[in-house]
Protein backbone atom coordinates (compact mmCIF):
# COMPACT_ATOMS: atom_id res chain seq x y z
CA UNK A 1 0.00 0.00 0.00
CA UNK A 2 1.14 3.74 -1.04
CA UNK A 3 1.51 5.91 1.83
CA UNK A 4 1.49 9.31 1.48
CA UNK A 5 5.11 11.24 2.19
CA UNK A 6 5.53 14.96 3.25
CA UNK A 7 5.93 16.83 -0.38
CA UNK A 8 3.45 14.69 -1.97
CA UNK A 9 0.56 17.50 -1.74
CA UNK A 10 0.38 21.60 -2.07
CA UNK A 11 -1.97 23.38 0.29
CA UNK A 12 -4.75 22.58 2.19
CA UNK A 13 -6.87 21.57 -0.52
CA UNK A 14 -4.73 18.99 -1.95
CA UNK A 15 -4.24 17.63 1.15
CA UNK A 16 -8.20 17.45 1.33
CA UNK A 17 -8.72 15.63 -1.72
CA UNK A 18 -5.32 13.00 -0.39
CA UNK A 19 -7.60 12.05 2.57
CA UNK A 20 -10.67 11.65 0.41
CA UNK A 21 -8.80 9.09 -1.85
CA UNK A 22 -8.13 6.56 1.20
CA UNK A 23 -11.18 7.60 2.55
CA UNK A 24 -13.34 4.81 0.98
CA UNK A 25 -10.54 1.82 1.53
CA UNK A 26 -10.29 2.98 5.60
CA UNK A 27 -14.04 2.73 5.72
CA UNK A 28 -14.43 -0.34 3.82
CA UNK A 29 -11.82 -2.10 6.04
CA UNK A 30 -14.08 -0.71 9.55
CA UNK A 31 -16.77 -2.87 8.15
CA UNK A 32 -14.99 -6.06 8.40
CA UNK A 33 -15.06 -5.97 12.18
CA UNK A 34 -17.67 -6.90 14.30
CA UNK A 35 -18.19 -3.93 16.04
CA UNK A 36 -18.19 -1.76 13.19
CA UNK A 37 -19.95 -4.30 10.99
CA UNK A 38 -23.36 -3.83 13.35
CA UNK A 39 -22.78 0.10 13.82
CA UNK A 40 -22.97 0.76 10.40
CA UNK A 41 -25.52 -1.25 8.86
CA UNK A 42 -24.51 0.04 4.99
CA UNK A 43 -20.32 1.49 4.52
CA UNK A 44 -20.08 4.61 4.47
CA UNK A 45 -18.97 6.06 1.21
CA UNK A 46 -17.90 9.63 1.61
CA UNK A 47 -16.22 12.29 4.08
CA UNK A 48 -20.20 13.76 4.69
CA UNK A 49 -21.63 9.98 5.47
CA UNK A 50 -18.68 9.00 7.48
CA UNK A 51 -19.75 12.49 9.84
CA UNK A 52 -23.26 10.70 10.56
CA UNK A 53 -21.93 7.99 12.44
CA UNK A 54 -21.79 8.45 16.19
CA UNK A 55 -18.16 8.82 17.67
CA UNK A 56 -16.23 5.93 18.99
CA UNK A 57 -15.57 6.00 22.16
CA UNK A 58 -12.95 4.58 25.01
CA UNK A 59 -15.57 2.59 26.65
CA UNK A 60 -16.33 1.48 22.87
CA UNK A 61 -13.25 0.23 22.99
CA UNK A 62 -13.49 -1.58 26.81
CA UNK A 63 -16.60 -3.68 25.60
CA UNK A 64 -14.85 -4.69 22.14
CA UNK A 65 -12.15 -6.42 24.53
CA UNK A 66 -10.42 -8.21 23.47
CA UNK A 67 -11.38 -8.61 19.28
CA UNK A 68 -14.36 -6.95 18.86
CA UNK A 69 -12.64 -4.52 16.60
CA UNK A 70 -10.50 -7.07 14.55
CA UNK A 71 -10.57 -6.36 10.59
CA UNK A 72 -8.51 -9.00 9.83
CA UNK A 73 -7.69 -12.60 10.55
CA UNK A 74 -5.98 -13.54 14.03
CA UNK A 75 -3.48 -15.46 12.04
CA UNK A 76 -2.22 -11.63 10.13
CA UNK A 77 -1.68 -10.14 13.34
CA UNK A 78 1.76 -8.87 14.56
CA UNK A 79 1.44 -7.37 17.72
CA UNK A 80 -1.25 -7.21 20.42
CA UNK A 81 -1.00 -4.34 23.11
CA UNK A 82 -3.57 -2.98 26.17
CA UNK A 83 -2.76 1.30 26.81
CA UNK A 84 -1.86 2.06 30.28
CA UNK A 85 -5.47 2.49 31.21
CA UNK A 86 -4.86 5.84 33.53
CA UNK A 87 -7.77 7.03 32.44
CA UNK A 88 -9.80 4.15 33.03
CA UNK A 89 -9.52 0.04 32.26
CA UNK A 90 -7.07 -0.72 29.49
CA UNK A 91 -8.32 -0.84 26.00
CA UNK A 92 -7.08 -3.15 23.05
CA UNK A 93 -5.30 -2.96 20.47
CA UNK A 94 -3.59 -4.69 17.92
CA UNK A 95 -1.46 -4.59 14.08
CA UNK A 96 -0.21 -5.86 11.29
CA UNK A 97 2.87 -6.06 9.60
CA UNK A 98 1.77 -3.40 7.30
CA UNK A 99 0.48 -1.01 9.99
CA UNK A 100 3.58 -1.19 11.77
CA UNK A 101 5.37 0.10 8.26
CA UNK A 102 2.44 3.09 8.49
CA UNK A 103 3.64 3.37 13.06
CA UNK A 104 7.36 3.86 12.28
CA UNK A 105 7.25 5.88 8.94
CA UNK A 106 5.16 8.38 11.04
CA UNK A 107 7.23 8.35 14.57
CA UNK A 108 10.05 8.69 12.40
CA UNK A 109 9.20 12.12 10.93
CA UNK A 110 11.06 14.10 12.90
CA UNK A 111 12.54 17.68 12.66
CA UNK A 112 15.90 16.16 13.93
CA UNK A 113 16.15 12.81 11.70
CA UNK A 114 17.13 9.75 13.52
CA UNK A 115 20.65 7.90 11.53
CA UNK A 116 22.19 5.27 10.99
CA UNK A 117 25.30 6.54 13.58
CA UNK A 118 22.63 7.19 16.60
CA UNK A 119 22.70 5.37 19.91
CA UNK A 120 19.27 5.21 20.69
CA UNK A 121 18.22 5.60 24.03
CA UNK A 122 14.07 3.77 24.24
CA UNK A 123 13.08 5.04 27.93
CA UNK A 124 9.39 3.87 27.93
CA UNK A 125 7.51 0.90 28.25
CA UNK A 126 7.73 -1.81 26.55
CA UNK A 127 5.32 -4.20 28.25
CA UNK A 128 1.76 -4.12 26.89
CA UNK A 129 1.79 -0.59 25.24
CA UNK A 130 3.08 0.39 21.69
CA UNK A 131 5.26 3.08 22.71
CA UNK A 132 8.83 1.43 23.53
CA UNK A 133 8.26 -1.12 20.29
CA UNK A 134 7.14 1.88 18.02
CA UNK A 135 10.52 3.98 19.04
CA UNK A 136 12.64 0.72 19.05
CA UNK A 137 11.29 0.14 15.22
CA UNK A 138 11.31 3.00 14.12
CA UNK A 139 14.93 3.67 15.12
CA UNK A 140 15.89 0.55 13.65
CA UNK A 141 14.31 1.15 10.28
CA UNK A 142 16.52 4.47 10.06
CA UNK A 143 19.53 1.84 11.04
CA UNK A 144 20.15 2.95 14.57
CA UNK A 145 21.36 1.27 17.58
CA UNK A 146 18.81 0.86 19.91
CA UNK A 147 19.28 0.95 24.08
CA UNK A 148 16.24 -0.57 25.48
CA UNK A 149 16.11 0.88 28.55
CA UNK A 150 12.35 0.71 29.30
CA UNK A 151 10.80 2.48 32.35
CA UNK A 152 8.96 -0.06 34.24
CA UNK A 153 11.92 -2.29 34.64
CA UNK A 154 13.82 -2.76 38.33
CA UNK A 155 16.90 -3.57 36.05
CA UNK A 156 16.76 -0.29 34.85
CA UNK A 157 17.25 2.54 37.61
CA UNK A 158 17.65 6.15 37.16
CA UNK A 159 21.75 5.88 38.34
CA UNK A 160 22.02 3.23 35.84
CA UNK A 161 19.64 5.23 33.05
CA UNK A 162 23.10 8.40 33.85
CA UNK A 163 25.66 5.67 33.55
CA UNK A 164 24.22 4.32 29.65
CA UNK A 165 23.77 7.63 28.91
CA UNK A 166 27.39 8.78 29.81
CA UNK A 167 29.30 5.54 28.68
CA UNK A 168 27.55 4.70 25.31
CA UNK A 169 27.28 7.90 24.00
CA UNK A 170 23.67 7.88 23.52
CA UNK A 171 22.88 10.39 21.11
CA UNK A 172 19.30 10.37 21.92
CA UNK A 173 16.38 9.66 24.09
CA UNK A 174 12.82 8.82 24.09
CA UNK A 175 10.90 9.23 26.89
CA UNK A 176 8.45 11.14 29.05
CA UNK A 177 9.63 14.64 29.68
CA UNK A 178 9.04 14.05 33.33
CA UNK A 179 11.78 11.11 32.88
CA UNK A 180 14.72 13.58 31.69
CA UNK A 181 13.73 16.11 34.73
CA UNK A 182 14.28 12.38 36.85
CA UNK A 183 17.83 11.83 34.72
CA UNK A 184 18.78 15.15 35.30
CA UNK A 185 18.39 14.78 39.32
CA UNK A 186 20.30 11.36 39.59
CA UNK A 187 23.27 12.97 37.12
CA UNK A 188 23.29 15.63 39.97
CA UNK A 189 23.03 13.11 42.56
CA UNK A 190 26.10 11.21 40.44
CA UNK A 191 28.21 14.23 40.67
CA UNK A 192 27.74 14.82 36.61
CA UNK A 193 27.06 17.98 34.95
CA UNK A 194 23.95 17.74 32.54
CA UNK A 195 25.50 20.09 30.29
CA UNK A 196 28.99 19.23 30.31
CA UNK A 197 29.56 15.46 30.77
CA UNK A 198 26.63 14.19 28.16
CA UNK A 199 28.36 15.83 24.91
CA UNK A 200 27.03 13.15 22.30
CA UNK A 201 23.56 13.95 23.11
CA UNK A 202 21.76 15.70 20.38
CA UNK A 203 18.29 15.01 20.92
CA UNK A 204 15.61 14.12 23.52
CA UNK A 205 12.54 13.07 21.88
CA UNK A 206 9.48 13.10 24.43
CA UNK A 207 5.63 11.97 24.28
CA UNK A 208 2.96 10.57 26.72
CA UNK A 209 2.09 13.77 28.65
CA UNK A 210 1.72 17.70 28.07
CA UNK A 211 4.37 19.79 27.68
CA UNK A 212 4.73 23.46 28.56
CA UNK A 213 7.07 25.84 26.81
CA UNK A 214 8.63 26.51 30.01
CA UNK A 215 9.52 22.67 31.21
CA UNK A 216 10.01 22.07 27.49
CA UNK A 217 12.95 25.19 27.44
CA UNK A 218 14.17 23.82 31.05
CA UNK A 219 14.85 20.59 29.96
CA UNK A 220 16.59 21.69 26.81
CA UNK A 221 18.51 24.20 29.22
CA UNK A 222 19.19 21.20 31.61
CA UNK A 223 20.84 18.81 29.35
CA UNK A 224 22.26 21.40 26.45
CA UNK A 225 20.05 19.56 24.02
CA UNK A 226 16.80 20.52 22.10
CA UNK A 227 13.60 18.54 23.09
CA UNK A 228 11.67 17.02 20.29
CA UNK A 229 7.77 16.63 21.36
CA UNK A 230 5.43 13.75 20.15
CA UNK A 231 1.85 13.28 20.09
CA UNK A 232 -0.29 10.11 19.57
CA UNK A 233 -1.53 7.21 21.70
CA UNK A 234 -1.35 2.95 21.70
CA UNK A 235 -4.85 2.85 19.97
CA UNK A 236 -3.66 4.94 17.40
CA UNK A 237 0.73 5.37 17.13
CA UNK A 238 2.01 8.50 16.47
CA UNK A 239 -0.57 11.40 15.37
CA UNK A 240 1.69 14.72 15.51
CA UNK A 241 5.20 15.32 15.68
CA UNK A 242 6.90 18.39 15.28
CA UNK A 243 8.69 20.47 12.04
CA UNK A 244 11.16 22.05 11.55
CA UNK A 245 10.07 25.03 12.98
CA UNK A 246 9.59 23.38 15.87
CA UNK A 247 5.83 23.56 16.05
CA UNK A 248 3.53 20.39 16.16
CA UNK A 249 1.69 19.19 13.30
CA UNK A 250 -1.24 16.41 12.92
CA UNK A 251 -0.27 13.61 10.57
CA UNK A 252 -3.00 14.88 8.46
CA UNK A 253 -2.10 12.65 5.31
CA UNK A 254 -2.55 9.27 7.61
CA UNK A 255 -5.47 10.28 9.17
CA UNK A 256 -8.49 12.80 9.48
CA UNK A 257 -8.51 14.87 12.53
CA UNK A 258 -12.26 16.60 14.01
CA UNK A 259 -12.74 18.70 17.28
CA UNK A 260 -15.33 17.48 19.52
CA UNK A 261 -17.03 20.04 22.09
CA UNK A 262 -18.47 17.86 24.20
CA UNK A 263 -21.52 20.69 25.63
CA UNK A 264 -22.53 20.81 22.24
CA UNK A 265 -22.03 17.51 20.69
CA UNK A 266 -20.49 19.11 17.23
CA UNK A 267 -17.68 18.82 16.04
CA UNK A 268 -15.62 21.64 13.61
CA UNK A 269 -12.41 20.95 11.33
CA UNK A 270 -10.27 23.47 14.02
CA UNK A 271 -10.94 24.70 17.00
CA UNK A 272 -10.66 23.96 20.87
CA UNK A 273 -12.01 20.87 21.91
CA UNK A 274 -11.76 16.77 22.18
CA UNK A 275 -9.40 15.04 19.53
CA UNK A 276 -10.96 12.65 17.16
CA UNK A 277 -9.19 10.92 14.75
CA UNK A 278 -9.94 8.66 11.86
CA UNK A 279 -6.88 6.58 10.61
CA UNK A 280 -6.63 6.18 6.88
CA UNK A 281 -4.31 3.32 6.84
CA UNK A 282 -5.09 0.73 9.26
CA UNK A 283 -5.74 -2.94 8.67
CA UNK A 284 -6.01 -4.76 11.96
CA UNK A 285 -8.02 -2.02 13.68
CA UNK A 286 -9.55 0.37 11.93
CA UNK A 287 -10.92 3.13 14.11
CA UNK A 288 -14.03 5.63 12.70
CA UNK A 289 -14.10 8.78 14.60
CA UNK A 290 -12.29 7.70 17.95
CA UNK A 291 -13.32 10.44 20.55
CA UNK A 292 -9.45 10.37 22.11
CA UNK A 293 -10.73 12.55 24.78
CA UNK A 294 -7.78 14.84 24.82
CA UNK A 295 -8.42 18.52 25.11
CA UNK A 296 -6.75 20.19 21.98
CA UNK A 297 -6.53 23.07 19.93
CA UNK A 298 -6.02 22.97 15.97
CA UNK A 299 -5.27 25.40 13.61
CA UNK A 300 -5.48 24.86 9.88
CA UNK A 301 -2.95 27.68 9.02
CA UNK A 302 0.02 28.26 7.32
CA UNK A 303 3.52 27.32 8.73
CA UNK A 304 7.02 28.08 7.19
CA UNK A 305 8.27 24.76 7.52
CA UNK A 306 5.75 23.79 4.18
CA UNK A 307 4.08 20.52 5.16
CA UNK A 308 0.58 21.87 4.86
CA UNK A 309 -0.80 20.02 7.48
CA UNK A 310 -2.82 21.16 10.46
CA UNK A 311 -1.03 22.26 13.52
CA UNK A 312 -2.06 21.02 17.52
CA UNK A 313 -1.34 22.02 20.67
CA UNK A 314 -2.33 19.36 23.39
CA UNK A 315 -3.95 20.65 26.42
CA UNK A 316 -4.17 17.77 28.30
CA UNK A 317 -6.50 15.06 29.20
CA UNK A 318 -10.61 15.52 29.72
CA UNK A 319 -10.80 13.01 32.00
CA UNK A 320 -8.39 14.86 34.10
CA UNK A 321 -10.71 18.14 34.80
CA UNK A 322 -10.23 19.72 38.28
CA UNK A 323 -11.51 22.63 39.52
CA UNK A 324 -10.75 25.28 42.30
CA UNK A 325 -13.47 27.65 43.20
CA UNK A 326 -15.51 26.81 39.93
CA UNK A 327 -12.18 27.93 38.00
CA UNK A 328 -11.11 24.76 35.51
CA UNK A 329 -7.12 24.25 36.17
CA UNK A 330 -4.68 21.85 33.41
CA UNK A 331 -1.26 20.60 34.39
CA UNK A 332 0.04 22.33 31.61
CA UNK A 333 -1.02 25.80 32.56
CA UNK A 334 -0.06 25.38 36.21
CA UNK A 335 3.61 23.83 35.11
CA UNK A 336 4.04 26.71 33.16
CA UNK A 337 3.96 29.05 35.81
CA UNK A 338 5.57 26.55 38.38
CA UNK A 339 9.11 26.48 34.93
CA UNK A 340 8.43 30.05 34.78
CA UNK A 341 9.98 30.67 38.24
CA UNK A 342 13.60 31.62 37.89
CA UNK A 343 16.03 28.55 36.82
CA UNK A 344 18.27 29.44 39.46
CA UNK A 345 15.57 28.93 42.34
CA UNK A 346 16.41 25.23 40.85
CA UNK A 347 12.60 23.74 40.99
CA UNK A 348 11.93 20.97 38.63
CA UNK A 349 9.66 18.60 40.87
CA UNK A 350 5.88 19.57 41.81
CA UNK A 351 2.37 18.70 42.49
CA UNK A 352 -0.74 20.38 43.11
CA UNK A 353 -4.04 19.23 44.72
CA UNK A 354 -7.21 21.26 43.68
CA UNK A 355 -9.59 21.65 46.68
CA UNK A 356 -12.92 23.05 45.85
CA UNK A 357 -12.20 26.32 47.54
CA UNK A 358 -8.25 25.98 47.64
CA UNK A 359 -5.62 24.97 45.91
CA UNK A 360 -2.27 23.43 47.27
CA UNK A 361 0.95 23.39 45.27
CA UNK A 362 4.04 22.05 46.49
CA UNK A 363 7.51 22.28 45.43
CA UNK A 364 10.44 20.70 45.98
CA UNK A 365 13.22 23.94 46.24
CA UNK A 366 16.61 24.40 48.37
CA UNK A 367 15.67 26.24 51.32
CA UNK A 368 17.49 29.60 50.06
CA UNK A 369 14.79 29.68 47.80
CA UNK A 370 12.23 29.04 49.88
CA UNK A 371 10.82 32.27 50.19
CA UNK A 372 11.37 33.16 47.13
CA UNK A 373 9.87 31.01 44.90
CA UNK A 374 6.73 30.30 47.10
CA UNK A 375 5.68 34.37 47.12
CA UNK A 376 6.61 34.62 43.43
CA UNK A 377 4.30 31.34 42.56
CA UNK A 378 1.49 31.99 44.73
CA UNK A 379 1.28 35.46 43.04
CA UNK A 380 1.57 33.81 39.88
CA UNK A 381 -1.47 31.43 40.28
CA UNK A 382 -4.07 34.02 41.71
CA UNK A 383 -3.08 36.63 38.88
CA UNK A 384 -3.57 34.04 36.80
CA UNK A 385 -6.09 31.61 37.56
CA UNK A 386 -7.55 34.27 40.04
CA UNK A 387 -7.56 31.55 42.51
CA UNK A 388 -6.03 31.20 46.53
CA UNK A 389 -3.16 28.71 46.53
CA UNK A 390 -1.34 27.76 49.08
CA UNK A 391 2.30 27.27 47.97
CA UNK A 392 4.45 24.83 50.01
CA UNK A 393 8.10 24.75 49.83
CA UNK A 394 9.49 20.92 50.48
CA UNK A 395 13.52 20.34 50.88
CA UNK A 396 15.05 18.60 47.98
CA UNK A 397 14.40 15.15 48.43
CA UNK A 398 10.99 15.75 49.35
CA UNK A 399 9.17 14.97 46.25
CA UNK A 400 11.64 12.42 44.46
CA UNK A 401 13.20 10.86 47.38
CA UNK A 402 17.40 10.78 46.87
CA UNK A 403 17.02 6.56 47.34
CA UNK A 404 15.30 6.67 44.40
CA UNK A 405 17.76 8.69 42.15
CA UNK A 406 20.67 6.46 43.08
CA UNK A 407 19.48 3.01 43.59
CA UNK A 408 21.35 0.05 41.14
CA UNK A 409 19.77 -2.03 40.18
CA UNK A 410 17.38 -5.00 42.54
CA UNK A 411 17.15 -7.69 40.29
CA UNK A 412 17.70 -11.48 40.53
CA UNK A 413 16.90 -14.42 38.64
CA UNK A 414 14.79 -17.13 40.56
CA UNK A 415 16.53 -19.24 43.09
CA UNK A 416 15.93 -22.28 45.01
CA UNK A 417 19.22 -22.66 47.25
CA UNK A 418 20.45 -19.81 49.73
CA UNK A 419 23.27 -19.25 51.93
CA UNK A 420 22.18 -19.10 55.26
CA UNK A 421 23.26 -15.44 55.49
CA UNK A 422 20.78 -14.74 52.37
CA UNK A 423 16.94 -13.37 51.75
CA UNK A 424 15.43 -16.75 50.81
CA UNK A 425 11.74 -14.99 51.18
CA UNK A 426 12.87 -13.69 47.30
CA UNK A 427 13.02 -17.20 45.94
CA UNK A 428 11.03 -18.16 42.59
CA UNK A 429 10.45 -14.23 42.62
CA UNK A 430 12.32 -12.28 39.31
CA UNK A 431 12.39 -9.28 40.96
Amino acid sequence: MDRPRIGDWWGYEELTRLQDVHLLAALRAAARSPFYRKLLGDVPTSRAELGEIPLTTKADLREAYPFGLLAVDRAGLATYHESSGSSGAPTSSYYTAGDWLDLAERFARKRIAVEPSDMFLVRTPYALMITGHLAHAAARMCGATVVPADNRSLAMPYSRVVRVLRDLDVTITWSLPTDTLLWAAAAAAAGHRTDRDFPALRALFVGGEPLSPARRDRIAALWGAPVVEEYGATETGSLAGECPRGRLHLWADRALFEVHDPLTGRTAPQGRGQLVVTPLFREAMPLLRYNMEDEVEVAYDACACGWWLPTVRVLGRTAFDCRTGGVPLTQTGLEELVFGLPAEFGVLFWRARAGSTHLRVEIEVADRYRAPATAVLAEAVGRTYGVEAEVVAVPPGGLVPLSLLTATADVMKPRGLFRDDEDWDRALRYY
